[in-house]
């Protein structure tokens, strides 16, 4: 007698079962004592190192510590002390969202053109990719007294040819002025990170589907009609996760305040951490409770912007079709 489709059905789904089965089956164990090995010390130091600070940071918000033996209880106190009788955590909040929002907007622009210009292959594309990858290389000990030379008022490269143009009225000293200190700053970390941003921008530049940009090109597409219908498209993804680095880097710049201007002239550099740093550590409080509900606020709010930022850009991470 002829077997019904039915049962043929069930067979094929009796075998598949059986099949998948025997594959889970057959496979090998999980090395545990491996993983342990390789990955417990690094695990350990994490924990050691970033977790247990950040729950004792956490921990101290909640009390006053005039010494390491001593805490005082005051529950949620220094958190009202903030928002109430601080006046210089909101000026050092300004200026280090300012100082965010204006590197991004500088940073990944440029970033972008100078690796366009690599993908294009200019002469002597070898030594421009060196030249502007270089500032990376270099620690804020030495990128400091650098600019602090160019910025310098009386010798300063940057005045001295604004004299040498007739244009002695513009030439001020940079770091020592309210209104220009902060914006000094932020050409400085624009051009440490930019050479970063176009290295990746280039990577990404490289991995486009060859095939598309050839077609745009035989369709008689220009090369900026391609680069902004095209390329920026494909590479918006690498652009969202560049910004979203760009503004949290910047959130926690500390080094390049403290070794240029330590916050002056007149708070007018003043950032968070730096803030929080002074408050911990020079300033003759005797408290480092206070100083962690700062750090515990700022982490919130840093951990906030990497979550709204993602948010913004989760919309556009995958490219639309090109066809």
């Amino acid at each position: 007698m002829l077997r019904t489709l039915h049962d043929v059905r069930t067979d094929k789904r009796r075998g598949g079962a059986t099949a998948r089965g025997t594959s889970a089956r057959r496979r090998p164990p999980v090395p545990w004592g491996l993983a342990v090995i390789f990955l417990g010390p690094t695990l350990f130091l994490y924990l050691v190192f970033t977790v247990y600070p950040l729950l004792r940071t956490f921990y101290n918000s909640l009390f006053v510590l005039p010494t390491v033996d001593v805490e005082q209880f005051v529950g949620l106190e220094n958190f009202r002390l903030i928002f109430t009788s601080d006046s210089v955590i909101w000026p050092a909040v300004r200026h280090t969202l300012s100082w965010s929002v204006c590197s991004a907007f500088l940073e990944i622009p440029i970033a972008f053109l100078l690796a366009l210009a690599l993908y294009a292959r200019v002469p002597g594309e070898r030594v421009f990719r060196l030249a502007w990858f270089a500032p990376m290389l270099l620690s804020y000990v030495v990128v400091g007294p650098i600019w602090q030379w160019i910025y310098n008022y009386d010798w300063g490269p940057i005045d001295a040819a604004l004299r040498f143009a007739g244009l002695g009225g513009v030439a001020r000293a940079w770091l020592g002025n309210l209104s220009t200190a902060l914006p000094a700053l932020i050409v400085v970390t624009t051009w440490m990170f930019v050479g970063f941003n176009m290295v990746v921008f280039l990577a990404a530049l490289h991995s486009l589907p060859g095939d598309v940009i050839e077609a745009a090109y035989i369709d008689g597409a220009g090369w900026w009609r391609t680069v902004g219908s095209i390329m920026v498209p494909l590479v918006w993804p690498t652009a969202a996760a560049l910004t979203v680095l760009c503004v949290i880097g910047k959130m926690k710049q500390f080094a390049l305040v403290y070794v240029m201007t330590q916050g002056g002239p007149l708070w007018s550099t003043e950032t968070v951490a730096t803030y929080i740093i002074k408050r911990a550590f020079q300033w003759k409080t005797v408290d480092l409770g206070y100083p962690s509900a700062l750090a515990t606020l700022w982490f919130l709010a840093t951990l906030a912007a990497t979550l709204l930022l993602g948010l913004l850009f989760q919309r556009r991470a995958q490219p639309e079709s090109l066809t």
